[in-house]
């Protein structure tokens, strides 16, 4: 038995068609954890009413760090899970399953930091990035939907609800987390 069938999923030898379909748990969780951890710097970076650079160097630092976290996590979950499971782990595939993580957090959670590409008021700027992950969420879940065999409209906006509630809290954390720093 392959890894992948101890996990409940068909092996890769049964669906060699598949491709990126194989990874898209990865690639739903690492899009979505990318677009929201951006989103959330930024959503508290104007909260806070910080200057607009701190949102790029924080939301550079955050796919940068979180992205590996991301990836790497992935990796020993998926390697933990396996050999819980008694299954010989295939290195590569684990690593494979972690490396579409990170890729996915990185393209995705880039997104909404070229809002401030533009020169633009910082809350044009915010505003402007949150259309920009809100995009980038319904895009996402709306690929899912070609997967999962779900309404795309459904997929879409179920990952713009999840993501766009993430980022009003963080926003909101933002707000009141302002006045003890002043």
């Amino acid at each position: 038995m392959t890894h992948t069938e101890l996990l409940g999923m068909p092996s890769e030898r049964s669906r060699p068609d598949e491709g990126v379909g194989h990874y898209l748990r990865d690639i739903v969780n690492g899009a979505c954890d990318g677009v929201v951890t951006t989103l959330a710097v930024v959503a508290g970076v104007t909260g806070a009413a910080f200057e607009p650079r701190v949102a790029i160097v924080l939301g550079i630092v955050n796919l940068a760090s979180d992205g590996l976290s991301m990836g790497a996590s992935n990796y020993l979950g998926l390697k933990s899970e396996l050999e819980q499971r008694g299954a010989s782990v295939e290195h590569e595939a684990p690593m494979r399953h972690g490396l579409a993580t990170a890729f996915a957090f990185v393209v995705a959670g880039a997104v909404p930091l070229l809002a401030f590409a533009f020169r633009l008021s910082p809350a044009a700027q915010f505003w402007f990035a949150t259309v920009l992950a809100l995009a980038t969420l319904a895009v996402v879940g709306g690929a899912r939907s070609q997967f999962t065999h779900r309404p795309r409209l459904r997929c879409a906006l179920e990952m713009v609800a999840v993501g766009g509630g993430a980022g009003a809290v963080a926003y909101a954390l933002g707000l009141l987390v302002d006045p003890l720093l002043h």
